[in-house]
């Protein structure tokens, strides 16, 4: 057996900085975040070669005192905490004291530093973690970092950077994930000479994303608020035609810190179901406040996880947001007349943006010229239409109009006593070179899926046997009969359930399915739901059942293949939750929904519509997709040239 020496510091260094230092983004993330925790409120970042070669980070935060710039290229040297106490409410970004430590020894690094009581500043320069130079030197107040030559001394560590432009894209992603997690600070990013992104730092959040993601995301924004015993949420959601192919568009910020987390993930997908179509995910960015002492962020080297104490009331409460926040916006997607727009995706293959036939200030100034030319003589609800909210806040949305439901959970009820016009995050103004005014939803009188609204209705008829067309004031409105009837029966059935009022309707002759070990065991362990949705359910011997009765909106398509399907999807999700299983069923009522090329006469036609205006979410069937869309009259009198 070999004996047992201690490490070098050279090794442990390099150890260390093998778990904090992955690639020049984490050089960025660590330096970046010691700027905010300084106090810094204008921090640049400047980068060549994707970081590999040079990267520069300069802030005006309160630099370090002359006789602790050695001291803090010492490992497990930090300023943020003291004792180990410290680690259950940290307030700060970094708290390890790993991080210049680790830079130093696989880097060529270079500190400029003054605090406002010096009168001069300090440059340091260390290299693989020995000191090469420590001098005065006249500098600002504040400090900069030079990085150069990442892994100049670890070349086996180099083979796994990627191109110049794949890093650049990872620095460009974590410099935009910054920006929207301070809004109240000023970023500026420079890759290669060229400025990539600035923001202004004056707080506004929606700016910053129309910076960041552009016009068409940014209209779709749905300020959230709730405030609860265990945390606050601000931020935006979008609208659920926003939607991507992945995850990359969650973002979700614990007491000023971008995370992951799958508790948080799944949070908010849960909330969209219902909303989205499978495997597709929402646009959201969310700010939670929550006890310190309930969240655990000291589980990653790099600080990206956390831990949460409250995880069935984080998961409840949040999720609980998000959905009345959903209900409380009409969510008709508005399909143009004509081929769809052409979508391109960026480098980094990040939000596709419409294409411009021209380029933005001549595009604006047609608008502004149409505007004017049609103006005279337009109707009332048309000038409403054309006229947006700005983007600097959310005032123009009425008081009963808040993303809290009175019918919500009391706990998620805004504080009487705090402000509801606009979320925490986005209050201040925009200056004027900010984006054009945003348009976003129709208040509660306006909204097309309403008893008041439905009034005015004018169906003009069925076409393909599968769609309705409406006429309400200046648009057309498409029904899908078969989504629409969809929805409703999934909502009778599942209020039936709650209020204990299901029906059941005997089956003669009775079905027999023949399960999986599996599949049985789910099916008796939870027999007695079963029982309360409508199922007549006993053994057959071994793994096969006897079903006498469904429930009798199912019956008309009741079969062996019915059941073994609802059992299918019970087993996708692992462990079965006795909350899931209702749902579950619910969502089968589209088998028994009238199909697309059936006749519907006009009067079930009506029936079918006023039945949908009384659902709490009528815009999307079980599985996602829209109930209804609309066609305005502005896109096709542009089609017929009407207007120019």
């Amino acid at each position: 057996m070999r004996a047992i020496e201690l490490l070098d510091k050279a090794t442990i260094d390099k150890i260390a900085a093998g778990e904090v230092v992955e690639r020049p983004a984490s050089v960025i993330k660590e330096l970046t975040e010691n700027a905010i925790d300084a106090a810094a409120t204008a921090i640049t970042i400047e980068i060549r070669d994707g970081g590999t070669t040079f990267m520069r980070i300069t802030d005006n935060g309160a630099g370090i005192p002359a006789d602790q710039v050695r001291k803090a290229f010492l490992r497990h040297a930090t300023s943020k905490i003291r004792k180990v106490e410290d680690l259950t409410n940290i307030s700060s970004l970094g708290f390890r004291g790993e991080a210049l430590s680790s830079i130093a020894a696989v880097a060529q690094v270079e500190c400029i530093t003054k605090t406002p009581e010096a009168l001069t500043g300090i440059r340091y320069t260390i290299e693989g973690g020995a000191e090469k130079e420590f001098e005065e030197i006249g500098a600002p107040e504040g400090t900069t970092f030079i990085i150069r030559n990442l892994f100049y001394n670890t070349p086996a560590r180099a083979k796994f950077l990627k191109s110049p432009m794949s890093e650049g894209n990872h620095v460009s992603s974590f410099v935009e994930e910054l920006a929207l997690s301070h809004p109240e600070i000023s970023f500026k990013f420079i890759q290669n000479g060229q400025n990539r992104l600035y923001t202004s730092g004056n707080g506004n959040l929606k700016e910053i994303v129309y910076q960041i993601f552009g016009r068409d995301l940014t209209r779709e924004l749905i300020p959230i608020h709730a405030r609860t015993d265990l945390m606050e949420i601000d931020g935006f959601i979008g609208n659920p035609n926003v939607a991507r192919g992945n995850r990359n568009f969650e973002y979700y910020f614990v007491n000023g810190r971008y995370v992951k987390s799958q508790l948080l993930a799944k949070t908010i997908e849960d909330a969209y179901h219902g909303f989205l179509m499978q495997h597709k995910y929402p646009f959201t960015l969310l700010y939670l406040n929550i006890d310190g002492e309930k969240v655990d962020v000291n589980v990653h080297p790099q600080k990206l996880e956390v831990r949460f104490s409250s995880q069935e009331d984080i998961y409840h409460q949040l999720c609980l947001a998000i959905q009345n926040t959903l209900m409380n916006r009409e969510r008709i997607p508005e399909v143009p007349v004509g081929r769809e727009p052409h979508r391109s995706a960026d480098h980094a293959g990040r939000l596709p943006v419409l294409s411009k036939s021209a380029p933005e200030p001549f595009e604006r100034a047609r608008r502004m010229e149409t505007a004017s030319s049609v103006r005279e003589g337009e109707p009332d609800y048309q000038k409403s239409s054309r006229t947006g909210a700005s983007i600097s806040g959310t005032s123009d949305i009425p008081e009963k109009h808040m993303p809290i439901s009175s019918h919500s959970d009391p706990a998620l009820r805004p504080d009487a006593n705090a402000k509801q016009d606009t979320p925490i995050l986005a209050s201040a103004p925009v200056a004027a070179s900010a984006p054009e005014q945003m348009s976003f939803f129709p208040s509660e009188e306006k909204k097309v899926l309403s008893p008041s609204s439905r009034k005015q209705f004018r169906i003009i008829g069925q076409i393909f046997e599968t769609y309705w067309i409406i006429e309400y004031r200046d648009a057309l409105y498409i029904i899908d009969q078969h989504a629409a009837h969809e929805k409703v029966n999934y909502e009778r059935m599942m209020k039936n359930y709650r209020e204990k009022k299901i029906n059941a309707q005997m089956l003669y002759p009775a079905i027999v399915v023949n399960l999986s070990a599996k599949e049985a065991g789910i099916l008796e362990k939870n027999l007695d739901i079963f029982a309360r949705l409508g199922f007549e359910i006993e053994s057959f011997g071994g793994t096969s059942f006897k079903i006498n009765s469904v429930p009798d909106n199912l019956y008309a398509v009741a079969s062996d293949r019915l059941f073994t399907e609802i059992l299918d999807q019970l087993t996708e999700i692992g462990d079965v939750s006795p909350e899931s299983i209702p749902e579950k069923i619910a969502s089968m009522s589209c088998k028994a929904a009238v199909k697309g090329n059936s006749m519907l006469s006009l009067k079930e036609a009506d029936a079918l519509i006023d039945e949908l205006l009384t659902l709490e979410n009528p815009y999307n069937c079980p599985h996602g997709r829209p109930t209804i869309i609309k066609m305005t009259k502005y896109d096709l009198d542009r089609k017929f040239k009407r207007i120019v």
